[in-house]
């Protein structure tokens, strides 16, 4: 079993920068690929971003290319989403999870992660 923890998040204005974290705990916490996912109010949950582990190769959605960069420290069990220029668009409920990937294509697939965050609200005002 693993459990993740997020932090970060909060309400910003456009244009600045936002940071999310991701801590994993339990059994082999961290040896997963990694995902961030938002879900807008009325709207489906979306990737955003994806990290193999143990950290070679990252994937992202259209919507967050050169804003957004995932990263992780193994060390520490951590992921983050660094966000930058955030957008009104951007707004909504941020998930990590976390799973055992076997192909780069499944990265943006919810359904192939096994555990998941509790979320953290972001808020971007224009």
């Amino acid at each position: 079993q693993v459990q993740l923890v997020q932090s970060g998040g909060g309400s910003v204005q456009a244009g600045d920068s936002l940071r999310l974290s991701c801590v994993a705990s339990g059994r082999t916490s961290s040896n997963y690929d990694v995902g961030w996912f938002r879900q807008a109010p009325g709207k489906e949950r979306e990737f955003v971003a994806g990290i193999s582990w143990p950290g070679g190769t990252t994937y992202y959605a259209d919507s967050g290319k050169d804003r957004f960069t995932i990263s992780r420290d193994n060390a520490k069990n951590t992921v983050y989403l660094q966000m930058n220029s955030l957008k009104p668009e951007d707004t909504g409920v941020y998930y990590c999870a976390a799973g055992r990937l076997y192909f780069g294509s499944e990265f943006p697939r919810s359904n192939k992660y096994n555990y998941w965050g509790q979320g953290t609200q972001v808020t971007v005002s224009s």
